[in-house]
């Protein structure tokens, strides 16, 4: 189970973007993911007849190392790592390592 989805608020630890906090997007292979509005760069792309994409100057969110990430605890309005537990049911879930409530 991964500590960290899609669709989790988490903030950024270091790098050009330190400090930001955005949505999962999505998650690209084992280590790395897209968050919405961070790591974004532009792109001069080349326009495309046979797809019918124009060209022009696009606005790309780029992939981050997980590593440099954390989930966002809105209770305590800090960065927070990830934990598991165990429900009543013996299901593997996620909470908060300060607090230990359920993600």
């Amino acid at each position: 189970m991964r500590k960290i989805k899609k669709g989790d608020d988490v903030i950024i630890l270091t790098g050009k973007d330190r400090g930001k906090r955005g949505t999962v997007a999505r998650l690209s292979g084992d280590s790395r993911l897209h968050v919405q509005g961070v790591n974004s760069v532009k792109k001069h792309q080349k326009p495309n007849p046979s797809t019918g994409s124009a060209g022009g100057i696009i606005n790309l969110d780029l992939s981050i190392h997980v590593s440099n990430v954390a989930i966002y605890n809105f209770a305590s309005k800090k960065a927070d790592r990830v934990g598991f537990e165990y429900d009543t049911d013996n299901k593997k879930i996620r909470v908060f390592k300060s607090s230990s409530e359920k993600i």
